[in-house]
């Protein structure tokens, strides 16, 4: 929920350094062309609180300014003899929040630019130190409250949000066509990059420090896995793992209930996760949750049988909505306007009208499940990928010279379906790891060049989307991890921090509701990650482990039931719903003009493969919807179109090492 703005004045100068005194005390530039320092505080600032209305606490001297919009609990800004200390979130250090800005400054100045590894939970943090001229720029380990910046000969300006970094008169605001390229292939712009040349975004568990002029950026936490050596499991190992995992579970919810828990609520899809966090936290307060549920009037898309159950079972006080094609339409333009960044997860529609359910209830934090998946192996891609690499163990020569002749020889006679399968089965296990896990991309089945306009082509490398989950995943290799573990962390770092939390973050910002993600509490990581593979996946069977500690908990339907997820019949409701089609069609009409896809791949999208497949060109269809309207909702990125594309630029940061 909101966010973290400021800036550090480049030494001896810049938009607000030399004069950045009297700009304090309300005055402005020698030259009179730059604002204020207060009115440049605010004008980053007020991005940020625009759609939830959050306070905000703000700090300025002579080297810089901060600013913190949030809900009491969220805000911590701490000044005091030239130092500026700015907190978003919830973190705690030493176990407790109470007075952490306060505490964190005194890190500061005894253990530098470690400090920021003494916190835990969510949060962004800024420090600005006048006496060594100094910054310090952090992000928790899950990447839950992001943080963008940009340097520049005026200074170091830094965000939670690009449309506020981009509301400082000394941050430019380029698009950068590669962010575009990445949002068609990845349906977001994954880090560090952001939408804009220039800015770079903090991964989890990131620091950015700046002294001197000088950027040095670096990982004070990374996710370690301690895999066990191979052995027999026996029934106490369980019981202990249980048990601390039950104990961990309740020490999570309980720290993201906050207060007492009474305005705090809880999505409830009916999946494992958040049903476990629905009789969690009924058993931490000893009243009934409050659990909020989407479903949608459309076969294979509801799950509302399994919510209802979940909620029964737990005891909540459950609350339900049924979205439609004409709710969708209608949320569209703010769900646009509320993301800094092109976002094409269409999920984010039913999050947001949950959200709203629960703040039209009172409740003002709403709790997630997000994170259980990518701990515990609940994704169905594990098993998948885990059945696909099976083939590669198989003897060479049986490959080769039997299978693989047989399977893919000239087809007579009758099709054979069984044939069929096994090629296609073939054809996805011969790619290595993680070039596999693009089999469905939209983007690479069509061809760039089928969709995109030459001159857009001609501003990026489509190779850099591809290469970004390559470097993630090979960066691994060498640590002896078993597959499972290899994905988990891939998924930690795209699908959870670039996809899931931000959506949710958002989709509640824009609600008026602040996110809470109990499963990303950092012991429950440092737990998930001392689990062995067959814990997470043992054979085809998704996170085993997670599943029997919660037996007693849950009821059995949903300890069996597949993973689902909220999606939305998007594609078909194209074909049923008039106003909606309409509008996705005025919408692809309009980006027709942007000069980015080709409107030759548009008609055949609109015609041809939206007939064909609704389910998988619907979401083409929304991709670039969502993309046309971003870009009417940010007039500077229009602006960055209308002077044709710049060439793709990179910055590399330094490397610091933490315990330097």
């Amino acid at each position: 929920m909101s966010g973290l703005c400021g800036w550090l004045a480049a030494p001896g100068g810049g938009a607000h350094g030399a004069a950045g005194l009297a700009a304090a005390q309300g005055g402005t530039a020698s030259d009179g062309a730059a604002p204020s320092a207060p009115t440049a505080l605010a004008s980053m600032a007020a991005p940020l609180s625009r759609f939830d209305g959050a306070p905000l606490a703000s700090s300025l001297s002579e080297v810089g300014g901060v600013a913190v919009a949030a809900i009491d609990g969220s805000r911590h800004v701490y000044q005091q003899d030239g130092l500026q200390v700015a907190l978003w979130g919830r973190p705690e250090l030493d176990g407790s929040a109470d007075d952490v800005a306060y505490r964190l400054a005194s890190l500061w100045l005894s253990r530098g630019v470690a400090a920021c590894a003494s916190l835990s939970g969510p949060f962004a943090l800024a420090i600005l130190d006048a006496f060594s001229g100094s910054a310090l720029l952090a992000v928790d380990r899950a990447g839950m409250h992001p943080l963008s910046y940009a340097g520049n000969a005026q200074g170091l300006f830094f965000a939670s949000s690009a449309d506020a970094l981009l509301a400082h008169p000394s941050v430019r605001g380029a698009l950068d066509p590669q962010a575009l390229y990445n949002y068609l292939y990845f349906h977001m712009v994954p880090g560090p990059a952001t939408a804009y040349l220039g800015q770079q975004r903090l991964l989890p568990g990131e620091y950015l420090h700046m002294r001197g002029g000088k950027q040095c950026k670096g990982s004070y936490w990374q996710l370690a896995f301690q895999e066990p050596a191979a052995r027999t499991r026996t029934r106490a190992t369980f019981a202990s793992n249980k048990q601390e995992f039950l104990r961990l579970l309740r020490l999570a919810v309980e720290s993201s209930l906050g207060a007492d828990g009474a305005d705090t609520g809880a999505f409830l899809s009916g999946g494992t996760d958040s049903s476990t966090l629905a009789a969690i936290m009924g058993q931490v307060t000893g009243r009934p949750a409050r659990t909020y549920s989407i479903g949608f009037d459309f076969p294979g898309y509801d799950e509302m049988a399994y919510a209802r159950l979940a909620a029964s079972h737990a005891g909540s006080l459950h609350h339900e909505r049924y979205v439609t094609p004409g709710d969708v339409l209608a949320a569209i333009p703010a769900m646009a306007a509320i993301f800094d960044q092109p976002f094409g997860n269409a999920s984010a529609i039913p999050a947001y009208y949950c959200a709203q359910m629960a703040r039209e209830d009172g409740v003002t934090r709403l709790l997630g499940g997000d994170g259980g998946d990518e701990l515990f192996g609940g994704n169905e891609r594990y098993a998948h990928q885990a059945l696909l690499s099976q083939y590669e163990r198989l003897p060479v020569i049986l490959r080769q010279a039997i299978i693989e002749p047989l399977l893919f020889r000239e087809q007579k006679g009758k099709p054979w379906r069984l044939g069929d399968k096994a090629r296609r089965y073939i054809e996805q296990a011969s790619l290595p790891l993680p070039a596999r896990l693009d089999s469905y991309n939209l983007l690479l089945r069509h061809g760039y060049r089928t969709v995109l306009e030459a001159g857009f082509i001609d501003t990026i490398d489509p190779g850099m989307a591809p290469g970004c989950v390559n470097g993630a995943y090979w960066e691994r290799q060498g640590q002896g991890l078993s597959q499972i573990n290899e994905l988990l962390a891939l998924d930690m770092r795209f699908t959870l921090a670039d996809n899931d939390l931000f959506k949710v973050r958002k989709a509640c910002e824009l609600a008026g509701v602040e996110a809470a993600f109990p499963f990303l509490h950092d012991a429950m990581v440092a737990f998930a990650a001392r689990l062995a593979p067959r814990d997470k996946l043992d054979g085809q069977n998704l996170r085993p482990f997670f599943k029997r500690a919660l037996a007693e908990i849950l009821p059995p339907a949903i300890v069996r039931k597949k993973k689902h997820g909220f999606g939305l019949p998007f594609g078909q409701w194209l074909h049923s719903h008039v106003p909606l089609r309409e509008f996705a069609f005025d919408n692809l009409t309009q980006l027709r003009g942007r000069g980015i896809v080709r409107p030759a791949f548009i008609d055949d999208l609109q015609g041809r493969l939206l007939a064909e497949h609704p389910a998988y060109h619907g979401t083409m269809v929304w991709l670039l919807l969502m993309l046309e309207q971003w870009l009417s909702q940010h007039p500077g990125a229009l602006g960055a179109l209308a002077g044709g594309f710049a060439a793709c630029a990179t910055e590399t940061p330094a490397v610091l090492d933490p315990t330097a």
